[in-house]
């Protein structure tokens, strides 16, 4: 096998569901250990991480840093007697590796793995710094103690991270052809709406939360929130939950529970989202809470940075393809390197598969991914900037 599938079917065989590591931490740690790399394993709550970097004495905060971003925790695979091939037990069939993180992203992790020990070989002594930062819970719910605590921590060490290639599954249908210079922001809120619980046969003694919220439903899933802008679609409102009553039929129910979420383009902010809803079910004369949870704030890679363009350059000429440049999609942990002033972009494997049965990715392509992740550091560091 190459290195990067020896290294992939490694990692997959390793039952890391979040927030569990499962020791692909450690592999690669004593990997880059080997060529010098400064490595750090910091450990928050359940969740590891994983901090390495190569390059202007390892000192934090000396010259431009690049830093490639994943994570090695996986979703869990369901009931595996629905695979063709048990999920953590890897398996190359027709040209694929399957398993479970083979897209998400565990064969992203490999192949950056793989790229930075080739470019730190050819050039030991490489202007600026490289890093990866890995985590072990970017798939679960909450994120408070993954790559959010890590750039927390980068800030009080007076660390700065100016480029960032995520390596999540951007690709539609072939390697390149896809990559993400943006996101969206993540706005979710927990409506409760409280009535007074009767019979049914007896409405004028109650009131019935269902009732009162629909018509303020109405109006927020109608309402135009912004118009978005030449590099995000309009901002977007769902609710995700809706549940209320007890059961039984002749029960008029106490209180209703609603999740809401946006989705939000840097047209919008969320404070003015947050205001434009509470005003929307003020004017309702509801009685009701609302507790909100800013998952992270849009992020946009400049067109004009140097990155977004050395990564599309790399596509064009390796792939063969035209990337599309987009900036949908759900969340990732680029958000949280965002803010600290560093250009960000995702450039990863087909996503087709991803938390699937049967995930897979292109052998050919898999092996293809450590030339692109190695050509971007030579491109953003050698032909660069000290």
């Amino acid at each position: 096998m190459s290195e990067v599938l020896d290294l992939a079917v490694d990692l997959i065989r390793r039952r890391s569901i979040t927030p569990e590591d499962a020791g692909c931490l450690p592999e690669i740690g004593a990997r880059l250990t080997r060529l010098g790399f400064r490595i750090e394993h910091l450990r928050y709550g359940e969740t590891d991480n994983f901090w390495a970097t190569h390059g202007a004495d390892n000192a934090p905060g000396q010259g431009p840093l690049l830093v490639f971003l994943g994570h090695t925790d996986v979703v869990p695979s369901g009931p595996e007697e629905n695979w063709q091939s048990p999920p953590f037990e890897p398996s190359v069939r027709d040209g694929r590796l399957y398993g479970r993180g083979a897209a998400d992203m565990k064969g992203a992790v490999a192949a950056m793995t793989i790229a930075l020990e080739r470019f730190v070989s050819l050039h030991p002594d490489h202007p600026g710094r490289v890093g990866l930062l890995l985590t072990s819970d970017e798939e679960g719910p909450t994120n408070l103690d993954g790559v959010r605590r890590i750039a927390s921590y980068l800030r009080e060490i007076g660390d700065h991270i100016d480029w960032c290639v995520v390596g999540e599954p951007s690709s539609k249908e072939k390697l390149g052809d896809l990559i993400r210079v943006g996101r969206r922001g993540s706005l979710s809120g927990t409506l409760t709406v409280r009535g007074v619980q009767g019979h049914v046969a007896y409405p004028e003694k109650a009131l019935n939360p269902i009732h009162a919220f629909a018509p303020a439903l109405a109006e927020l899933a109608a309402e135009r929130w912004d118009e978005g802008n030449a590099d995000f679609p309009p901002t977007s409102f769902q609710v995700s939950n809706l549940n209320a009553g007890t059961g039984a039929t002749n029960v008029i129910p106490g209180s209703l529970t609603a999740l809401i979420n946006f989705r939000y383009s840097t047209a919008s902010t969320a404070e003015n989202l947050r205001k434009r809803t509470e005003a929307i079910l003020a004017k309702h004369d509801l009685d009701y809470s609302l507790e909100w949870t800013l998952s992270g704030e849009p992020f946009l890679c400049p067109s004009g940075g140097r990155l977004r363009s050395t990564v599309v350059s790399v596509c064009r000429e390796l792939c063969g393809t035209e990337p599309e440049q987009s900036t949908g999609g759900g969340t990732s942990d680029g958000r949280f390197i965002a803010p600290m002033g560093a250009e960000v972009v995702e450039l990863g494997p087909v996503n087709a598969t991803i938390h699937k049965v049967d995930e897979c990715i292109d052998v050919a392509e898999l092996e293809r991914l450590p030339e692109l992740y190695q050509a971007i550091c030579e491109r953003m560091l050698l032909k660069s900037c000290c």
